[in-house]
């Protein structure tokens, strides 16, 4: 796919952080993580369960990945935007790394100090800084999305790509990272905007209620996990030569559903969801402080009759939405954007240009090389 100029993001405001589009699908993406969570030790032991998980896979992280990409830029990365990542990625994946650390020994479990390997959720941080980093570089390629789509199936037969440094999911997920970025210059304006495309996400979103139900179980984890080398699967006659066509089927269907989703999101303002999903990123890194400790206490473990496991599904919508509460994001402000200002030296300005002219400066003619 050749690399247009920018366009407008499709009914974008101008600020479009606070597009309630956005901020609605935020909102849905992030407290079906949360959901997964809090059902994850027990997913196991109910078809259902693990339907949902299979039928929602492409609406959590998929979907959380593309967001990002829409909030990013492709430009140069100068000192403002350097150390903007610093503080708002960086800074805030070492601190909840901590308090993670400092949870599990609270728990009963060894200190440790996770650096190169963020425990749970916080891989994802490390991605979207690698993410940041890479964009710039990505959007300059002739063909940008072949080529990250390549990259992303061939790291699979690189066994030295996997946890460490989140190095695995970072090249994987680029190609939904980099489409993420192209939805916010405003491709894809008519599958957005047209009435076509409605009955076509609706059956999209069916079919992978029903692909959830129907192959639930035979959908390996792995496959999602987006974290290891490949391996030979007899079940599917595909030796290890052919394992990258289902990684490619599993890019290929989180990219449509990714679109489904969207098309189906309301696009003007929901009451409290709207506002709700403006902490879509707090909620993202508080809910496993939350979700740990009821879990290593076997809180999670006594829900075994449909009701519990329904109260404790509607428990984790409900925490997402005290998470993203504007008190809760005020109060943890200091560990998601550390002011940290002062550990930076002042941003040079730009110099002033000479009111002679480039030519006249300092007092003697400069030549200037057309281009």
């Amino acid at each position: 796919m050749d690399n247009p100029s920018p366009r407008p993001a499709p009914s974008a405001a101008p600020d479009r952080a606070r597009n309630p589009w956005w901020d609605n699908a935020r909102f849905v993406s992030a407290a079906l993580i949360v959901v997964l969570h809090s059902i994850g030790s027990i997913m196991s032991r109910y078809d259902a369960l693990n339907a949902f998980h299979i039928a929602t896979w492409a609406f959590r992280v998929p979907v959380f990945v593309v967001l990002a990409g829409v909030f990013s830029s492709g430009g140069p990365l100068g000192p403002r935007e350097l150390r903007t990542l610093l503080r708002s990625i960086v800074l805030p994946a070492l601190l909840f790394s901590l308090l993670f650390s400092l949870e599990m020994y609270a728990l009963d479990h060894p200190f440790t100090v996770h650096v190169a390997q963020l425990p749970w959720t916080l891989w994802f941080l490390m991605s979207l800084f690698c993410w940041r980093l890479l964009l710039p570089l990505v959007v300059q390629l002739r063909h940008p999305l072949l080529v990250t789509t390549v990259v992303a199936l061939a790291v699979g037969y690189v066994d030295e790509f996997g946890l460490m440094f989140s190095a695995s999911r970072t090249l994987v997920y680029l190609p939904l990272f980099y489409f993420g970025w192209r939805l916010g210059q405003g491709m894809l304006r008519g599958w957005f905007e047209s009435r076509w495309s409605l009955p076509v996400a609706v059956a999209g979103v069916l079919a992978a209620v029903a692909g959830g139900w129907l192959w639930g179980r035979e959908v390996k984890g792995q496959w999602l996990s987006m974290r290891h080398a490949y391996t030979a699967d007899t079940s599917l006659g595909l030796g290890l030569e052919g394992a990258w066509l289902i990684r490619l089927l599993v890019l290929a269907a989180a990219t449509g559903l990714t679109l489904c989703l969207l098309r189906l999101m309301p696009k003007r303002r929901l009451p409290l969801v709207s506002a709700l999903g403006a902490g879509g990123f707090t909620i993202y890194l508080l809910h496993p402080l939350v979700i740990l400790p009821v879990r290593e206490r076997g809180l999670i473990e006594r829900a075994d009759t449909p009701l519990e496991v329904a109260a404790l599904m509607a428990g984790g919508v409900m925490l997402a939405a005290v998470l993203a509460s504007p008190w809760v994001r005020r109060l943890v402000r200091p560990l998601t954007r550390p002011p940290v200002d002062r550990l930076f030296a002042p941003v040079p300005s730009p110099p002033a240009p000479h009111p002679a002219g480039p030519k006249q400066a300092l007092g003697k003619e400069v030549r200037v090389t057309p281009v």
